[in-house]
């Protein structure tokens, strides 16, 4: 006969936050083991793809874990991309050209 296995806490509802996986105990029985949701890898604001070097977790364990885990040594680690960080760069770069040009054309139509 089938063993009857019965949920070791109040939840009695197939939910996300209800997984469980079969176990079998050093006794011979069939428990139900709970799961902890799984972590999603965070995203990049600007392009949306995975950032790469940081660990998934769920956000009461990412306060637990080191911080070399949680963030990436670079401007804008745990935010942006690598391509995010370069195009942020270069715009900046081009906008300050753009004002130095201005003033040089304000100072030759002066002359």
């Amino acid at each position: 006969m089938v063993q009857r296995l019965c949920y070791r806490r109040q939840n009695t509802y197939n939910t996300k936050s209800n997984k469980r996986r079969l176990v079998k105990t050093p006794g011979n029985k069939l428990v139900y083991l709970h799961r902890n949701k799984m972590g999603r890898v965070p995203r990049c604001a600007a392009t949306k793809q995975k950032l790469h070097g940081i660990k998934p977790a769920r956000p009461g364990e990412k306060s637990r874990i080191a911080k070399k885990h949680r963030t990436i040594s670079r401007p804008y680690g745990g935010v942006l991309c690598c391509r995010a960080v370069q195009n942020k760069i270069l715009r900046a770069y081009l906008q300050e050209e753009m004002k130095n040009v201005k003033k040089y054309l304000q100072a030759k139509k002066k002359k």
